[in-house]
């Protein structure tokens, strides 16, 4: 018998780091350049300062997105605070700070947008990192719906969420499709797994709801790609293409 498909409280169209190319991403301006193309959903990615700080960033280091260098969790919040993280973009968004995830939250409830948040850990911070998300998002939405959706390409990070905040929904992100997807679901009680948009076709999302999961795919960025995806049967897209790939 065909398990039940979890709920999926979430829009087809999902906002890669918030603004796509538009704006510089995970920012606040971000987040509002989405939702002026009628993004109901961003995802972001989430990790932590030296001070245990949780903020938006999706490197490693500082280079690429910031005007700082180096390992950003060998920073404090109040030295990310202080950082350009939007003039490498284009001049519009010059003195953009690195927010934290607590204003990025506080954004998004208030206007009615749902999240996934990607759980991106600094090296060796997999644990720390994955308890503080799910333990911040519990606290954050309390009873508003729909819950944030937590993922991460580490397993370790999700299993950390799990064990703090179980009734969140999480899913799995990959790289590539793992032999053993249903198994590594099962293991974090996921929601979800989220793709590669490579590795999409029909007859894996057939398998994936007939598992009794959900499926998502990032980055779609073509338009009859993303058309073709969705009308197999794909549960959501990231998508940088906010002015092609918009929702309906």
């Amino acid at each position: 018998m065909t398990p039940p498909l979890p709920p999926w409280p979430y829009p087809a169209h999902i906002a890669h780091r918030g603004g796509g190319r538009l704006a510089p991403e995970n920012t606040l301006a971000a987040m509002r350049v989405g939702a002026q193309h009628r993004f109901r959903m961003f995802e972001f990615d989430v990790k932590l300062s030296r001070d245990d700080v949780l903020v938006l960033l999706h490197d490693d280091t500082l280079d690429r997105t910031t005007d700082g260098q180096g390992p950003a969790a060998a920073q404090s919040f109040a030295e990310l605070a202080r950082l350009d993280a939007g003039g490498w973009h284009s001049p519009a968004y010059m003195g953009e700070p690195v927010p934290a995830f607590e204003a990025v939250a506080r954004y998004a409830l208030a206007n009615g947008i749902a999240c996934n948040i990607e759980i991106k850990p600094s090296p060796g911070q997999e644990s720390a990192t994955g308890a503080a998300v799910a333990l911040a998002a519990r606290r954050l939405w309390r009873d508003a719906l729909p819950a944030p959706l937590l993922s991460s390409f580490s397993e370790t990070a999700l299993a950390a969420a799990q064990a703090a905040a179980p009734e969140l929904p999480r899913a799995l992100l990959v790289e590539q499709v793992p032999p053993d997807w249903r198994e590594r679901l099962a293991r974090y009680d996921c929601v979800a797994l989220n793709i590669n948009q490579r590795d999409a076709s029909r007859e894996l999302i057939e398998a994936v709801h007939a598992a009794g999961y959900r499926i998502a795919a990032w980055t779609v960025n073509d338009p009859a790609r993303a058309r073709l995806l969705l009308s197999w049967g794909l549960d959501a897209l990231f998508t940088d293409e906010l002015t092609e790939i918009s929702p309906p």
